[in-house]
């Protein structure tokens, strides 16, 4: 139920504090001339950047010197491609990631690391043929070297269901609009797939914290503390650090909240679109070992020299053999010593402010209506009647249940797994006394006639184009829209708390009234109640099935 509304103003209206016209902080409109005032006060042997012949920033990081480049009028500098840890290859092939070999001279960081290596699978088709083994970098995107205060760094994790996907190479991410809003961003790539999540007891034997599996994770906790050690050299304060991430990265990071190893390296949590932790749990080590011995069957792997044969491979030969792998998260002791979805549900989560939310329609459930019918079935168990009526397929004939904005059954049933995790996960960090805050995007990117997984991306980064994979004809509201969100996001990384003076008030979750903000259809904000509801009390009373039974 709607119970406040606010329209952001139309083109004829006065700006709305939400969209901000000038850069907040000081030096973010002259790069140029804040590059030069860092050379001469702090000299080319500090941490931090000065001036080459050609005007191009370098800076000192774990590893050796780096040289990236300006940004155009003044906004900032940009460095890509920096390694935070030894490529994987060769012997290093799924083990933790090692420290970065220092290197000499200035390298050179003005393009992005490659996409990790992933399948193709049509959506991420350039990204595939890019795509390498060696794929352990870093973008760090500044406004300015020496501001007055430290900046709020926010770290991008991006999607691609944790077997594809790319951070700096998608031009979706490209962070100029970000950091004019004042804050150092960090995009970082791991491994994914077969790369990333390959467990097996040869490699749980050989590690020294007796695991395997979960490399895709221990990278993105390699590259925070990479930013731990040196984001202050670009402006940023290491200890204001949001992580920020959609789909696959949201879930991942919904995960580090449970792991111990990230204790520290962040202070906030931004979680977009993330899929379920809810059931089924995590696999156990130990399940995921099997796999991981049955998969290197499948590649030729015997018993008495897998690992030296299965490193020995090639990385597309690989990927040809086992691009269908899961690529799932394992209790492995060691990074989680839990499932997450239990870590979380007895509040014992790590202890940082959190928004979390998802778009109104997200995925379709594939199959016919009975595979449909099936699968909640399947998913609810004994309380299935009550879910297959609240969907509107408790008779044989055609559903009955289709809402304007959350679509047919199949957009319902295939949205609710990313809606209710997300409202259930939320609710479980307020409960522990984390503040959160809850939303829905409904915008969909015109002319669509709805949303779809990723349709928040381009307003989140202020990248409403007009050609690429989240491309549309944005009109005023749309970029009213985006720099509303922005606001948000940049207030949440600053202080915390999404709010500030002179913005709509986005109220904190809470399980009493569970408020949470709709960036609605015509973008504008209102705050409503109890999201997807009856629905997501399904899943909380499967949970407490699911958590009886065992």
């Amino acid at each position: 139920m709607s119970i406040r509304r606010f329209l952001l103003p139309g083109r004829e209206s006065v700006p709305h504090p939400l969209v901000r016209t000038k850069p907040v902080i000081a030096g973010a409109e002259n790069f140029l001339r804040t590059a030069v005032t860092c050379g001469v006060l702090l000299g080319a042997a500090a941490a931090n950047f000065a001036r080459a012949e050609d005007a191009s920033p370098v800076a000192t990081v774990t590893g050796g010197q780096i040289r990236g480049r300006l940004l155009p009028e003044g906004a900032g500098a940009v460095f890509k491609g920096i390694p935070f840890a030894q490529p994987p290859v060769g012997d290093l092939r799924w083990r933790e990631p090692m420290p970065v070999v220092a290197w000499s001279g200035v390298r050179d960081a003005t393009e992005s690391g490659p996409p990790a290596a992933q399948a193709s699978f049509g959506w991420n088709d350039q990204f595939a043929a890019a795509s390498r083994e060696d794929c352990l970098y870093l973008d760090v995107w500044t406004p300015a070297c020496q501001p007055p205060t430290r900046l709020p760094i926010m770290v991008w994790i991006h999607g691609g269901a944790n077997i594809a996907g790319t951070g700096g190479s998608d031009p979706l991410y490209d962070g100029a609009a970000l950091i004019r809003q004042g804050v150092v961003l960090v995009i970082i790539e791991y491994r994914v797939g077969i790369f990333g999540f390959f467990a097996h007891p040869d490699l749980t034997r050989e590690s020294p914290h007796h695991t395997s599996g979960n490399y895709g994770i221990m990278d993105q906790l390699a590259a925070l503390r990479w930013v731990r050690d040196n984001s202050a050299h670009f402006g940023g304060d290491p200890d204001n650090v949001t992580v920020f991430g959609q789909s696959a990265g949201a879930f991942d990071i919904v995960a580090l909240l449970t792991s111990p190893q990230a204790h520290g390296l962040f202070h906030r949590a931004i979680a977009e679109s993330g899929s379920s932790h809810l059931a089924p749990p995590a696999a156990t080590l130990a399940e995921a070992e099997q796999v991981g011995v049955r998969i290197g069957a499948k590649l030729g792997a015997t018993d008495s020299d897998s690992l030296r044969f299965l490193r020995s491979l090639p990385a597309r030969e690989i990927l040809r053999g086992a691009a269908s792998i899961g690529a799932a998260i394992n209790v492995d002791g060691w990074v989680f010593p839990a499932p997450p979805a239990q870590v979380l549900a007895a509040g014992r989560g790590l202890r940082v402010p959190l928004i979390i939310g998802s778009a109104a329609v997200e995925f379709p459930a594939a199959g016919t209506v009975d595979e449909i019918r099936r699968q909640i079935q399947n998913t609810f168990g004994p309380i299935a009647p009550k879910a297959l009526a609240l969907y509107g397929l408790a008779d044989l004939g055609p559903p009955s249940a289709f809402d304007p904005l959350y679509g047919n059954v199949a957009d319902q049933w295939g949205s609710d797994q990313f809606h209710c995790a997300a409202v259930i996960e939320g609710a479980w960090q307020a409960a522990a006394g984390n503040p959160t805050w809850e939303y829905q995007f409904d915008r969909a990117i015109p002319p669509r006639s709805q949303t779809g997984h990723s349709s928040d991306l381009p307003y989140v980064f202020g990248n409403l184009y007009t050609k690429g994979s989240q491309a549309g004809d944005f009109q005023e509201a749309d970029h009213r829209l985006s720099a509303a969100i922005q606001t948000y996001w940049i207030n949440f990384a600053r202080t915390g708390d999404p709010n500030g003076r002179g913005v709509f008030i986005w109220p904190r979750y809470d399980g009493r009234t569970r408020k949470f903000l709709e960036f609605t259809t015509k973008a504008d904000l209102i705050v409503s109640e109890n999201q997807r509801g009856p629905f997501c009390d399904l899943f909380r009373e499967l949970l407490g099935q699911t958590a009886t039974a065992r």
